[in-house]
Order: C-alpha cells, then structure tokens, then sequence
C-alpha cells in the first residue's frame, strides 16, 4: 500500500480543462471574472491580469509577495493580485503544482470567504498528472521570525503537520478553541479546513470602508463579530476561526511552489509573518532541501485519485 502511495504523488499535476467563475473582491467590491487553465511542468503557479491593455503575468512566490495587509497580494512594477491565499490554500489541498491563473481586475473573487468553492472549482475541472516527478521542500532545521509576540516557525517533521494558535479577547472567539494542531498528511483538509471563512470585527468595517477596503464584504462571504457575539446565524465549525487562520496559512505557505515536508507552527501569525518566514527559510539553505515524491520513503501527503484532499 506504501509504494502505491509514493507513485500516486510522484508527478506534478495540473488541471485536465480549463474553467472559470465570477465573483466580487472582497476589499475592492468589484465584480471579477477568474479562468484557471492547465499548465505545463515546472511553470508554478502564474497569475496574469487579463484586464490591461498589456497583460501582466506574476508567478507565485515569496518574493513576489509586495503587500501583506489583510491579504496576501503578488506585487510587479505596480500591478497588483490580491486575495490569493484561499485558492492558493485549495491548490496545494490538490496537490496542483502547475496553472495559470487569469483574472479581470485586481482581487481573486472572496466567493463565501472558504477555500470551499475553490476546490469545487479544482474538482469539476479535473486534475492531470504530468511527466515531471512532483518536488517538495523538506525542512532540515528550525527556522523561526518573530514581530513584537507573533512568531511562526518551521521545523523537520515527516509528514505535513499544521498548529496554530489566535488569542483574541472577545467572548464568542474565547468560547472556542484558540489552539489546533492537524496533521494534513493523514486528514482531510476537505472536511477540517476548508469550508472556515474569514471573519472581521463589525468595529473595524467602517473604518476599513474609509479605507476603501472590505467594499465587497457581508454576512454572506465573511463572520462578523460586534462586541459580544457573532452577527451570522452560525459558525460552520465550532473552532471555525482558528481554523481559518490555519486555511490562510496552508495558501500562504503554498507561495513557495512546492507542498512542505515539515511542521509548521503560528501564533498569532497572519500574511506578513507568514511571508517573512518563507523568506528567511529561502536565504538559510542548509535548513531545506528539494526532493521528489519518490525519493521519500513515507510520502508528506497522500492523495488518492483526482478529487480527494488530504484524505
């Protein structure tokens, strides 16, 4: 059963079609239209801005990322994706290591605030293995970034282990767990994960209006919380915030291009220091290497058949 596992990871894999959806940015509220097309071997995970007069093409990576601010957002010569770490989340989920991704305006459409609607999109297009083995980054040694009491770090583990942690002092948040550990090598991310949806702080709306953000934002694509309780009729999962900031940092993570062999540990950590720990994984070479599915002997993740997640 072990080998027939390594050889179902063992290829990169795209989509078997294209297909596309519209929706609304969450920040900018503007209606968009999203195309996900198969890629060949090696092309990563490329973004391209179909709306300009000159497309603009950005490729998925740490360095890419230019603004951390509520989102993750790919930055080049001030052309601007934003938005992407709930499709980047479901697209490591699939095991989807090579795509193009084509957008009409600046923001991935926030659809219900899950990865949810993004794998159902993944699925029912279908998923194709390619001839080039699938590669993974392996952990080999700590690495750690802090700001202020937000720290997140990375560390060897044979397997792909998630924990995090969110400490907010509000009474619905303080009802439910703040701490989660999941190893996505051995559940589902489908059913643990994917279906927890952002959530923001009434208090904070107007002001992030005055800002002109959270334009696209209401009940039905996000969780608000005024100072007592939530405004939604109910939470999906009884740990459903904790288990979207976990969601976020499965797509933030996934920025690096290749799915980790490793355990990962946030607390309090969003995009920025999401971000920051990857860049300080990139420049300590001796605490990584690249390696294929087939060289491991227990691979990190185990899929089976095209529409299965962390299963």
């Amino acid at each position: 059963m072990q080998a027939q596992r390594a050889q179902r990871v063992s290829k990169q894999r795209t989509l078997k079609r294209s297909v596309e959806t519209t929706g609304i940015g969450l920040h900018s509220g503007k209606k968009v239209r999203l195309v996900l097309r198969p890629a060949d071997v090696d092309t990563g995970i490329v973004f391209t801005r179909v709306d300009l007069d000159e497309p603009v093409s950005i490729k998925a990576s740490p360095e890419s990322v230019g603004e951390t601010r509520l989102s993750t957002t790919l930055v080049k010569d001030g052309v601007k994706v934003s938005t992407i770490e709930h499709l980047m989340s479901a697209l490591a989920a699939m095991g989807v290591d090579n795509l193009y991704v084509d957008i009409t305006a600046e923001e991935i459409p926030i659809m219900d605030g899950s990865a949810s609607p993004f794998l159902y999109l993944i699925q029912s297009a279908g998923i194709r293995e390619l001839s080039a083995n699938k590669k993974f980054i392996k952990i080999k040694r700590q690495i750690e970034v802090r700001q202020d009491d937000i720290y997140a770090t990375l560390e060897p583990y044979n397997g792909f282990k998630l924990a995090f942690e969110i400490d907010f002092d509000h009474p619905a948040v303080n009802d439910s767990k703040q701490f989660l550990e999941i190893d996505l090598s051995r559940q589902s991310y489908a059913s643990e994960i994917a279906r927890a949806r952002t959530f923001c702080f009434l208090k904070d709306v107007e002001m992030l209006r005055s800002m002109n953000l959270a334009l696209g934002g209401n009940l039905g694509n996000a969780v608000v919380l005024d100072d007592y309780r939530v405004l939604n009729e109910n939470l999906r999962y009884d740990d459903e915030f904790v288990k979207h900031k976990m969601l976020d940092a499965v797509g933030d993570l996934y920025t690096l291009g290749y799915g980790i062999i490793g355990r990962f540990y946030g607390f309090k950590s969003g995009h920025a220091v999401n971000n920051l720990l990857l860049r300080e994984l990139l420049e300590q070479q001796d605490a990584w290497e690249l390696v294929t599915a087939d060289e491991q002997a227990k691979p990190p993740i185990a899929y089976y058949g095209s529409t299965a997640v962390f299963s």
